[in-house]
């Protein structure tokens, strides 16, 4: 299993696509209960959602689900949000705190060795090969890194969740003028809420390869799934309806990311 799609553009801009992947090994997904098996935490439709948004950007997806490993973990195992709730590099629960190994199956050291060899690695290896390719090109890199989660996990925050969830570990993955741009173009959107650095300021891949003094920016959209999806249970269906009025607000946030690159 290929742990990685790479569609390679001429834009400055790469997509980031950590959390779509829906592939699971027959070796791990015997060792997943039936809860596991819902493989609930995926980040749906997102590569749908982004498809075509931004002619000739580059895209980076994970093919694997992130049971197997989380792509958007730092390898080491650090938590991204000390004190906070949050899903380990190999997760052992869904976001709502619920079992997904059987019992007596939970990942151990040595799986967390094998995931990180198999999953996280190549991943990320082709991940910084294309910022090079890119940068190497225009003299800069602008890495978006796509997710998506349910509005409503008591687990990991309290309340309704905003619509748009920008991150950029509070302005240090990106220059000023790329923060800005997403700050206005999601307030701006009618009908959407939006926030800069709440519960999700960046992931892994945006604190690792966001560094503005090498020029390689990077920042994140975290997008509650009640804005493109029917409904944020199963089948978690695409509603094609909400999604288009979405898409509107994205392609102009990538349009305008894109028209930055070349001042900075």
């Amino acid at each position: 299993m290929q742990a990685f799609e790479v569609k390679q553009g001429s834009s400055p801009v790469i997509i980031g696509l950590p959390h779509t992947g829906t592939n699971v090994p027959d070796d791990i997904w015997a060792r997943l209960n039936d809860n596991g098996r819902i493989l609930a935490d995926t980040d749906w439709h997102i590569h749908k959602l982004y498809d075509g948004l931004l002619e000739n950007a580059t895209t980076v997806r994970a093919t694997f689900h992130r049971y197997c490993i989380d792509a958007n973990r730092d390898p080491e195992g650090v938590s991204l949000y000390p004190g906070q709730n949050t899903t380990s590099l190999i997760p052992t629960t869904d976001f709502d705190d619920l079992a997904i190994w059987k019992e007596g199956e939970e990942p151990n050291s040595d799986d967390i060795q094998d995931r990180l060899s198999r999953f996280h690695k190549p991943y990320h290896d082709a991940f910084a090969a294309e910022i090079e390719r890119v940068k190497n090109i225009h003299g800069i890199a602008i890495v978006y890194d796509c997710h998506s989660i349910r509005s409503h996990i008591p687990f990991l925050f309290e309340g309704t969740l905003p619509d748009f969830n920008i991150g950029t570990d509070m302005g240090k993955t990106c220059a000023a003028e790329i923060e800005a741009i997403a700050v206005d173009v999601t307030g701006k959107a009618s009908g959407y809420s939006s926030i800069l650095n709440g519960r999700f300021k960046g992931g892994w891949t945006t604190r690792y390869y966001g560094q503005p003094q090498n020029r390689v920016h990077a920042i994140q959209m975290e997008l509650a799934q009640k804005t493109h999806l029917t409904s944020e249970s199963l089948p978690f269906a695409y509603d094609e309806a909400k999604a288009e009025r979405l898409r509107v607000h994205l392609k102009t946030l990538l349009q305008r990311i894109e028209d930055v690159a070349a001042k900075l």
